[in-house]
């Protein structure tokens, strides 16, 4: 890297929120460097201090809530030298979006629903540059060709609802590269996206960097994503940076114990078993204050330990299952057709088949995991098998009975035995109830058990089934993690004794210990109560680790099904093998050919 100044020299950097109670320490005392067209990863799980050290950078945290203290000295090609912490208000508009960009993690809560896409970035030049409309027009079609968005013209016109998680984030990106600004923070940028649209995102930050000489500051929970981008790495933990080193050095010698733990935590194509770590197998008498006050694990750290590796040892069977018997869900091809509205009286409306066909069976006991990119079908395959979406043509049979026959009532009978637990946890509990009423609602709607005192009890004991306290009964749904969140939904299908649960990209948004934790609860729930899941994901190495046998989606169709070991060792579709391509393994081969392959860009652009 270069040998000049730093672009970016953050020292002693501390941020505290203050509340009605207390003051709460969110960074302790950080101090790190960017140079210029260097890429630094900060990782770390939610609550590390990752985001809100990002955010200060650009004093986007709510003033007078929050004490912040140190200094970010910033090279600023307009203003010199300066402390990103102490400029004044005028000056800020010249730094974010001109010298300083950011790119959230969730592109929906940042793009404005009722301004159409290409005016949201002309905006952004129009704010920063003296240009005129027609100019920006112009920039802006050449921005999205820059982050290679199919036609720009039509995508310019378009509303963020019309556009995919990945062409979104991309909107972003343009709208972030629009000024060419010296330092790019991407903060968790391929969360929730689909493998191979993470690997173009990741690809094209990459090229921009290099292509601008761009500072990038990546923050991410997972270690396998950003072994594909940068340069170094930073682990924070608990608001401090417990380790630090080049990319190579963090994956081949991790020092510290909670580096250890992510990246075994971390599920790969590779992984084998029922049970993954969690970071209680590495340093328990560390974490054990953590999993306390985040995940409500009520055992002593040795105790827990002790327990994994008990469930390792029993949950040792191979993934090879008989399948034989009666299928306890047919599917038999399904159509679901959705029409989209038409902006202009004399256009055509555009009738969109979002599953086109589909056929298969699940036996009783086994996963299946589903997966795909945003878009093929699986979601809405996923909610047309519980008829939440009526298809347009095809049978299901679950358990003997023909569910598209059934009249209202004894659909919502039926439903008792088929759950599904969504992908936003938060979303589908009600805010306004406390998670004991959530959990019990059900057993009240389909008369499981006789009395409340008796449901109250079940609730309880699903609590502790979940691992979660008794205390949290009587907590709102803001009150809980994410993980912890997903564990209440958990609880809740599992309250009304199902065969089968369709878990629908369940884990895609929580760090990877957190990820660890939900999927070797749910491998243990299938044992203990003979669960049979229908497991959706974008996520192939989840899919691997889950999986008994696996449907893999394309625009709406299945292109290839089989066991799972089967697939993932030799897939048969091309679509298939591109998908298994763009996962990012994380291995040391791996990324000494991502360094490789950054190298050869550098070289080429200079020539």
């Amino acid at each position: 890297m270069p040998t000049a100044a730093p672009l970016l020299q953050v020292d002693q950097l501390d941020i505290a929120f203050e509340t009605r109670q207390e003051t709460v320490p969110a960074v302790k005392g950080i101090s790190f460097e960017i140079r210029k067209g260097e890429a630094v990863a900060i990782v770390g799980e939610s609550g590390s201090g990752k985001t809100v050290t990002a955010l200060s950078l650009m004093q986007l945290l709510p003033r007078g809530e929050v004490q912040i203290s140190g200094s970010a000295m910033f090279n600023s090609p307009g203003l010199g030298r300066i402390d990103l912490l102490k400029l004044l208000e005028k000056q800020l508009p010249q730094v974010r979006g001109q010298e300083i960009s950011i790119i959230f993690q969730d592109p929906s809560s940042s793009l404005n629903p009722v301004i159409s896409c290409g005016k949201q970035v002309a905006e952004a030049l129009l704010i920063h540059l003296p240009i005129s409309k027609k100019e920006a027009y112009s920039r802006t079609l050449a921005l999205f060709e820059l982050v290679k968005l199919p036609e720009p013209e039509k995508i310019f016109r378009r509303f963020p609802h019309e556009l995919s998680g990945g062409q979104k984030q991309r909107i972003m990106i343009a709208m972030a590269m629009a000024c060419e600004p010296s330092l790019l923070i991407a903060d968790e940028p391929t969360t929730a996206l689909d493998v191979t649209v993470q690997a173009g995102i990741l690809q094209l930050l990459n090229e921009l960097r290099l292509r601008k000489e761009m500072a990038l500051l990546f923050i991410s929970h997972d270690l396998g994503v950003v072994a594909e981008i940068a340069d170094r790495i930073l682990v924070m933990y608990q608001g401090h940076i417990v380790e630090e080193g080049t990319v190579t050095q963090i994956f081949t010698n991790p020092q510290h114990p909670y580096t250890k733990a992510l990246l075994a935590c971390r599920p790969t194509l590779h992984t084998q078993g029922n049970v993954l770590p969690t970071l209680l197998d590495f340093s328990p008498g560390e974490f054990q204050n953590r999993f306390q006050e985040n995940d409500a694990e009520t055992e002593s750290p040795q105790k827990a330990v002790e327990k994994t590796q008990k469930v390792k040892q029993d949950q040792d069977f191979s993934r090879e299952k008989e399948i034989a018997g009666e299928p306890i869900l047919q599917v038999q091809d399904i159509h679901v057709k959705f029409t989209r509205g038409r902006l202009f009286f004399w256009q055509q409306k555009e009738v969109v088949k979002a599953v086109n066909g589909i056929s298969f069976e699940v036996f009783p006991g086994e996963t299946l995991g589903i997966v795909g990119e945003s878009g093929c079908g699986k979601t809405t395959l996923g909610r047309a098998l519980l008829r939440l979406i009526e298809p347009t043509l095809g049978k299901v049979v679950f358990n003997r009975k023909d569910w598209f026959d059934l009249p209202a009532e004894e659909l919502r009978k039926s439903r008792k035995d088929f759950q599904m637990i969504f992908q936003n946890p938060l979303a589908s509990l009600n805010p306004m109830m406390k998670i004991g009423a959530a959990i019990m609602e059900p057993m009240q709607v389909h008369g499981v058990l006789h009395t409340q005192q008796e449901r109250r009890h079940r609730t309880f004991e699903l609590l502790e089934t979940v691992h979660l306290l008794p205390e949290h009964f009587h907590r709102y749904p803001h009150e809980f993690s994410g993980g912890q969140l997903q564990r209440i939904c958990i609880a809740r299908a599992l309250a009304l004794e199902p065969t089968c649960i369709i878990c629908d990209e369940i884990v895609s948004s929580l760090d990877v210990s957190v990820q660890a934790q939900i999927l070797n609860l749910l491998n243990r729930l299938k044992r203990d109560f003979n669960l049979t899941l229908l497991f959706i994901t974008h996520d192939l190495s989840l899919a691997r680790f889950m999986s008994d046998r696996l449907l893999v989606m394309d625009k709406g169709r299945i292109v290839e099904q089989g066991p799972a070991h089967q697939i993932f060792a030799s897939p048969q579709q091309p679509y298939t093998k591109a998908l298994l391509q763009a996962v990012p393994a994380g291995e040391l081969k791996d990324i000494l050919a991502a360094q490789e392959k950054r190298k050869a860009y550098k070289a080429s652009i200079e020539q």
